[in-house]
Order: C-alpha cells, then sequence, then structure tokens
C-alpha cells in the first residue's frame, strides 16, 4: 500500500500557526461564586464571629426603651433631682468637713441609682435580647485575636473605601436627611408656642416640654424601626452573599469532609446501625435460627416459590446473642447446629440463598422445625 504524502501550502501551514481554541478560554464559572454557601461554610463562619446582625435594629430597640422608661419613670426622676436639688441649697450653710461630702457624695449615688440605674438596666437587657435574637447563643474570642493584616495600611485603606463603607455611608446620610425632615415638619408649629412656656411655672412647663420631647422621640423610633428592619434584611442578604462560594470551593469541601475520617465514621457507624435494625425487623419473620450455640446465630427463612431457604440475618457473638434474643420473643425456634451454623455464617451474606451444598443440612433442619410445628402433619 502506498503511502501518499502532502504537504500544506505557505498559505495553509500561515493559517495553521493561528489557529486558537476558543474553548481554553471559555469561562467554566469556577471562579464566579455562583454558588449557596454550605452548612459547613455558614458554621465555619460563625465560629468567626461572622454572622448577619444589625446594628441598626439594635439602636432602635434601644433608643425605644430608653425613652419608654424614661416615661414611666418621669415622675420618680424629677422628684428626686428636686428633692436633692432642695437638700443642696437648704445645706448651703452647713460647715464643709469629710462628714459632710461623704453624705453629699452618697446622696448624688442614691439618687443615681434610683433615676439611672433602672434605665441602664432595661436598656442592657433589651440590647442583649436583641443580639440572642439575631445571632442566637454563640461566644467566640477567635475576631478578638491579634492579626497583622489588621495593621495593614493598604488594607484599611481598602475597607474604608470598600462597598459596606460606601453603604454605611448612604444610610447615615439618609437617616439624617429623613430624620431632620421629619423634625423640622413637626417641630415648626411647636416652637412658634415655647414662649408660652415662660409665663408658666416650673413644674407645669417641664411637664410640656417632656410631652413635646417624648412625642418626638417615639414617632422617631417608629422611624428607627422601619430603617431597622430595612438593614436587617439587607444584612442578611449581603452575608449569604458574602459566603457563597465557587463551584471548585464546593468540590474541595465535599473532598474534605468525604475524607475526614470523623464523619466516615460516623457515616459508617449510622450504616451499621441502620443495617441493624432493619436485620432484626427480619428475625421475627424466620422460620428457624440456627446456632453453634453461641458465638453464631443465622436466621433462615423459606416459603413457597423460594427456588432455595434464605438467611434473612446472621450475627457473630453479641450480635448472635441479640438475634437469639429477638427469636425467643417472637417465638422462632432456636436449632443448635454447630457444623451448619459455621458454614452459613461464612459462605452466605443476608439476603442470599443457601449453596446447593448445604441443601441437605439445611432441609433436614427445616423439617425438624416443621415437625416441631406441627407434630400431627408430619408424624408419618
Amino acid at each position: 500500500m502506498r503511502c501518499t504524502e502532502i504537504s500544506p501550502s505557505p498559505s495553509e501551514l500561515y493559517d495553521s500557526r493561528f489557529v486558537f481554541d476558543l474553548q481554553l478560554f471559555a469561562d467554566d464559572g469556577s471562579g464566579e461564586k455562583t454558588e449557596e454557601p454550605t452548612a459547613k461554610k455558614k458554621s465555619d463562619a460563625r465560629e468567626k464571629g461572622q454572622v448577619a446582625k444589625s446594628q441598626e435594629l439594635n439602636a432602635a430597640f434601644v433608643l425605644f426603651i430608653g425613652f419608654w422608661s424614661m416615661k414611666i419613670l418621669g415622675a420618680i426622676t424629677y422628684r428626686e433631682i428636686a428633692d436633692y436639688t432642695a437638700y443642696i441649697f437648704g445645706h448651703l450653710n452647713t460647715t464643709v468637713d469629710t462628714e459632710t461630702v461623704m453624705r453629699l457624695f452618697l446622696s448624688i449615688v442614691m439618687v443615681l441609682l434610683k433615676t439611672s440605674f433602672p434605665i441602664m438596666v432595661a436598656i442592657m437587657l433589651i440590647g442583649l435580647a436583641i443580639n440572642l435574637v439575631q445571632v442566637g447563643w454563640h461566644f467566640t474570642t477567635e475576631p478578638l485575636g491579634f492579626d497583622l493584616n489588621k495593621l495593614n495600611p493598604i488594607s484599611g485603606f481598602g475597607k474604608i473605601f470598600s462597598k459596606r463603607s460606601l453603604v454605611e455611608l448612604i444610610k447615615s446620610l439618609f437617616k439624617i436627611l429623613i430624620i431632620g425632615l421629619f423634625l423640622y415638619e413637626n417641630l415648626k408649629d411647636e416652637i412658634l408656642q415655647m414662649p408660652k412656656l415662660l409665663y408658666l411655672d416650673l413644674a407645669a412647663s417641664m411637664t410640656q416640654i417632656a410631652d413635646i420631647i417624648f412625642m418626638m422621640a417615639f414617632k422617631i423610633c417608629a422611624i428607627f424601626f422601619a430603617l431597622a428592619i430595612l438593614d436587617y434584611m439587607y444584612q442578611k442578604w449581603d452575608h449569604n452573599e458574602n459566603l457563597k462560594m465557587t463551584k471548585q470551593e464546593v468540590k474541595e469541601e465535599f473532598k474534605q469532609m468525604e475524607g475526614d475520617p470523623q464523619i466516615k465514621g460516623k457515616i459508617k457507624q449510622k450504616q451499621r446501625e441502620m443495617a441493624m435494625s432493619r436485620m432484626m425487623r427480619e428475625v421475627p419473620q424466620a422460620d428457624v435460627i440456627v446456632t453453634n450455640p453461641t458465638h453464631f446465630a443465622v436466621a433462615l427463612r423459606y416459603a413457597d416459590g423460594m427456588r432455595a431457604p434464605m438467611v434473612v440475618a446472621k450475627g457473630q457473638d453479641l450480635v448472635a446473642l441479640k438475634i437469639k434474643d429477638v427469636a425467643r420473643e417472637a417465638g422462632v425456634v432456636i436449632v443448635e447446629n454447630k457444623p451448619l451454623a459455621r458454614a452459613l455464617f461464612a459462605s452466605v451474606e443476608i439476603g442470599d440463598t443457601v449453596p446447593p451444598e448445604l441443601y441437605k443440612a439445611v432441609a433436614e433442619v427445616l423439617a425438624y422445625v416443621y415437625h416441631l410445628k406441627h407434630p400431627y402433619r408430619y408424624a408419618g
């Protein structure tokens, strides 16, 4: 057979040098974070202190509880401060000594405890409660660890001009704008009424000013709540976006989890438990349990239409004891036959039929069992 060699023309040779496989430049999406974060990814982020949390929600609740507590305790606070002021002015001519200074100091502490401490406790409790609602009970010290990258000025500038910083700036400007417009619209009429307070006594003027302040405060809290809910939704979305993974990352994580000896051990243990439970459910359906009698136990079942008896359960040592216990509770006949028990355990898997070389021995055992169950039928 003659082989013909074909030489390419110069133009064809030139073109062949610049033939590119465009598939090499195709992006398979492995570098894009398009996959939802896995449970392990979320758990690792949580261990590092990376959780979806809105500071605006905390601020809204703290602001509301703070003003609400002040409104509830307003009369008590006013009375305590007024009494202390009267006490101070009533003892201006008292000789200043160590005992007087100590008494004045203790009086100030008591006034603060009666007026400020309940409000501070309420604010602290609501702050903790909102954090628990958002994040749950979780304590980690990893974010407090020393990291040289935090001292890197380049990364610091990157955080200053990052997308998150821009969003926070826009949120702050938006809050200032909204609350400023709200205050202007609601106070422009109240300001005109302020000169009238000059003709009222101190108690009446303080009461009216307090009503105006609390009215404005609760309205501002309502605005804060609306903004906080929007911010919480954004924080959850942004946290999920930051945790998204590439397809390659998902594959690598799956490989790591599959290769983890602890996880593989747990999977195997769970599989063994399920297989054991399933096997034990088959024991009451068996016709006979063949034992040797302590080390092995094999459960056999035979029904019309079967080619040969089937092994439905088998076990060694503790499992063998468990099989016999279940069989006794179900009333299944237990027959001691050491050679047959060993042979069945070694050569037949669960769900398989008895091999031909063991037909005769198994048939004798089944005949004995049927004779025990129906003595008159098999008397001949």
